[in-house]
């Protein structure tokens, strides 16, 4: 008998760049990117894709609106697929305006905003209890942006605005260092302020990518969940690269 030939094994071809599925839009911007910011690539546990959008600065897109960027962003994202990447997210969460015409655009899951995740984590609350949202700009948080994200109007909303630190360095670029404890007692004092407004909220949803690295000692100070750019990526990759078991 003749010993049986080895089975073929076939490696695919198509992309320029693979073990990296996930692509991230980023603003063009100069301030510090800590770990566990979402520009840092030390933040996350598995490879990504970067690809800065030009003149998508933070002031534009979040206190603007973003006027007339959707071709430049569609653009940067055919660009990561072509690459290779297998799924879009922004590093901002005023992006959800684009939510929809990304994700047709490219024809690959997109998940534009951190917001993405209230209407889950209210299906989790008990009743009486609310999803609460710490963003950047609570002005600038329309409800057009709430509702390209699915989230209820009324949700109750509190900004950085009114911080030493976060929202000047940020959004404003006055300055390109960062004081990480301003930036810190920022995000400390709009999560007081929202629970003392409303006693009512069980969870929080960081709208703001550059909020992880103080998400731990929010959730600390306040005792309740929260959620953020880093909990929805982890989530979304997971689905791109399941674990195997056995």
């Amino acid at each position: 008998m003749q010993p049986h030939a080895p089975a073929a094994r076939l490696a695919r071809g198509g992309k320029s760049i693979y073990g990296a599925p996930l692509g991230i839009l980023m603003l063009e911007a100069r301030f510090p990117r800590i770990p566990g910011d979402m520009g840092n690539a030390t933040t996350w546990p598995f490879p990504v894709l970067f690809r800065v959008v030009r003149g998508a600065s933070p002031e534009r897109v979040v206190l603007q609106g973003a006027p007339g960027l959707l071709p430049d962003f569609i653009a940067a994202a055919r660009d990561l697929v072509d690459l290779g990447a297998e799924a879009i997210t922004t590093n901002c969460g005023f992006l959800s305006l684009f939510q929809a015409e990304l994700a047709a655009a490219v024809q690959v899951p997109v998940a534009t905003s951190s917001l993405m995740q209230v209407p889950w984590v209210q299906a989790l609350l008990p009743p009486g209890r609310r999803v609460g949202v710490v963003t950047v700009s609570r002005q600038s948080l329309t409800p057009a942006h709430l509702a390209a994200a699915g989230v209820p109007l009324d949700i109750p909303v509190q900004g950085t605005e009114a911080g030493r630190e976060f929202f000047r360095v940020l959004i404003k670029a006055e300055k390109s260092d960062m004081d990480i404890a301003l930036a810190e007692q920022d995000i400390l004092d709009a999560g007081r302020a929202l629970v003392a407004r409303h006693p009512e909220v069980g969870a929080i949803v960081l709208e703001c990518t550059n909020m992880p690295p103080y998400a731990a000692a929010l959730q600390a100070e306040l005792g309740l969940p929260v959620y953020d750019i880093y909990t929805l990526v982890s989530w979304f990759h997971g689905g791109l690269r399941q674990r195997r078991f056995g």
